[in-house]
């Protein structure tokens, strides 16, 4: 009885992760949408975005998407903690990765069901 209760409590994390999935990722893309204004606070919210996508996703199982973000996620928490916008030779990695942990992210919602 305790496993399924586990299990169902986890299978409930796992469905919340995964509906959010898709506008924490965007939320990133939005970041990088307007690096011109250097506004630090959305910074920020990326790499808060990017933390808990790596800390809770591959909790969950969302392994690949994990490492992903864990990748972006230190490149955001560099700028964060040194208070400064990102460097010009970031912002590309920073773009392929956002394209991949996107398309890791699909894999393995698509995967779960």
């Amino acid at each position: 009885m305790t496993n399924d209760l586990f299990a169902d409590r986890m299978a409930s994390l796992r469905q919340r992760f995964a509906a959010q999935l898709d506008s924490r990722i965007g939320g990133i893309e939005t970041a990088m949408l307007q690096l011109e204004d250097d506004d630090l606070d959305i910074l920020a919210q990326a790499h808060r975005d990017a933390h808990h996508l790596c800390g809770v996703g591959a909790t969950l199982g969302f392994v690949g998407t994990g490492k992903v973000a864990r990748s972006i996620e230190q490149i955001l928490l560099a700028a964060v903690k040194s208070g400064r916008s990102l460097h010009d030779d970031e912002v590309p990695v920073l773009r392929v990765g956002i394209a991949l942990l996107r398309s890791t992210a699909t894999a393995e919602m698509r995967d779960a069901h």
